[in-house]
C-alpha cells in the first residue's frame, strides 16, 4: 500500500501563502502516520486546520500549536522532515515540527514521520515570519487540509478528501 500524502495550505495574516505536501511514512511509523491523519481531518474532536504555527526558527524548525510513541527508526536527516513534538518517552501528541535543516541532535528523541513531497519554497518562505527565539510576526494558520494520494492505514481520511473534492466541483 501506498504511503499517504497530506496537504496543508498555509496562510499568513488572512492572506493565502501555498501548500505543502507531505509524505507520511505510514509504512515505517503506522500509529503516528494514522495520528496525523486523524488529526489533519479532525476526527479526534479537534484538529490541525485553523491551528496556528507558534514558533518558527529560521534554519531549524516549525512548531505546530499542541499519540503513543513509536519507534525513532528514521532520523532527521535533512530540511523537510516532519518529526513529532513530545516531554518524554510515549508523550506524542497532536504538536508536531518541520525541520529545516539537519537536525540529527534530535534523533532517538523526535519519532520522525514524514517528509515534505512538495512546497519546500513555501516553509523556506515562511521562515521570514519567524525570530531567533521562535516568535512569529504574523499569523500563520493552516487554513485547509486534504489527502493527494496514497491510503491512510486505516483509510481515516480517504471519505474526507472525496467529500471535499466533490465540495470543491459543484
Amino acid at each position: 500500500m501506498a504511503n499517504p500524502v497530506m496537504f496543508f495550505n498555509i496562510a499568513a495574516n488572512g492572506e493565502p501563502v501555498g501548500h505543502i505536501a507531505f509524505e507520511l511514512f505510514a509504512d515505517r511509523v503506522p500509529k503516528t502516520a494514522e495520528n496525523f491523519c486523524a488529526l489533519s481531518a479532525g476526527q479526534k474532536g479537534f484538529g490541525y486546520k485553523g491551528s496556528c504555527f507558534h514558533r518558527i526558527i529560521p534554519w531549524f524548525m516549525w512548531y505546530s500549536e499542541k499519540s503513543a510513541g513509536e519507534n525513532f527508526v528514521l532520523k532527521h536527516t535533512s530540511a523537510g522532515i516532519l518529526s513529532m513534538a513530545n516531554t518524554g518517552p510515549n508523550t506524542n501528541g497532536s504538536q508536531f515540527f518541520i525541520c529545516t535543516a539537519k537536525t540529527d541532535w534530535l534523533d532517538r528523541k523526535h519519532v520522525v514521520f514524514g517528509q515534505v513531497k512538495e512546497g519546500m519554497n513555501i516553509v523556506e518562505a515562511m521562515e521570514r515570519f519567524g525570530s531567533r527565539n521562535g516568535k512569529t510576526s504574523k499569523k500563520i494558520p493552516i487554513s485547509d487540509w486534504g489527502q493527494l494520494w496514497g491510503l491512510s492505514p486505516r483509510n481515516l481520511c480517504i471519505w474526507i478528501y472525496i467529500w471535499i473534492f466533490i465540495t470543491l466541483h459543484l
